[in-house]
């Protein structure tokens, strides 16, 4: 193999659930006063840390003068989105032939909680291709962009963070792959990509942007008998 491991992030390059978490994100934020264009949302919070993402939410509503976020938008947004993960959440097509095909070290790394990217990859059938290592932001010190989360998979994979390949389909998460000193292939096959996604992704540092799983398939191959 060209790559000693390949490190998957979740939403939106495993199982299309981005797509779902901003539809009732902006929903709900637009309900307490917090209205963000599209583009916008997608750029600033998309891929980070969910301390972070909290962080900027609570920031952005205290300029309202209305003080912290309500204590019960947290609760109540969970409920909507996992209702929301129950009923649609599909894995993005592909995925399933290009895991079965590889047969070379690999890992989840998301910004997701842990209980919630388990559930995930559990609904899609996605688990047993991963497990066990299946790795969450709430297990590093700081979230994507920093690179603490891929290195912490890549040591647990016992791989060399030079060696190993991640695909994103977010400018925080390529940021993070790049500063963890990895290969990073952008990924625009989900629901949510838009118009200008894969030049974002370039200009934040990705080596390449792949439109599908079947595409990233045909890569690694090529990379591999090039090795």
């Amino acid at each position: 193999m060209a790559f000693e491991a390949i490190l998957f992030d979740c939403d939106g390059v495993l199982v299309d659930s981005e797509i779902i978490y901003v539809d009732v994100e902006r929903e709900h934020l637009a309900r307490i006063g917090l209205k963000y264009e599209l583009h916008e949302y997608m750029d600033r919070f998309q891929g980070l840390g969910s301390t972070d993402f909290w962080a900027a939410l609570d920031a952005d509503y205290q300029t309202l003068g209305k003080g912290p976020l309500p204590a019960t938008f947290g609760p109540d947004l969970d409920a909507a989105t996992q209702a929301r993960i129950d009923r649609e959440l599909a894995e993005i097509k592909g995925i399933k032939q290009l895991l079965a095909a590889h047969d070379g070290p690999r890992a989840v790394a998301s910004s997701s909680r842990l209980h919630r990217l388990t559930h995930k990859l559990q609904h899609t059938g996605l688990f047993p291709y991963f497990e066990p290592h299946i790795y969450s932001g709430e297990q590093v010190t700081n979230g994507k962009p920093a690179p603490d989360l891929f290195l912490f998979a890549a040591d647990k994979l016992g791989v060399d963070p030079k060696a190993a390949l991640v695909v994103e389909d977010s400018v925080n998460g390529v940021k993070a792959g790049l500063a963890a000193g990895m290969t990073v292939w952008g990924f625009v096959g989900g629901g949510h990509c838009h118009d200008g996604h894969a030049e974002q992704l370039l200009a934040a540092g990705a080596h390449r942007v792949v439109d599908s799983h079947d595409n990233l398939a045909a890569l690694l191959i090529s990379e591999s008998t090039a090795a």
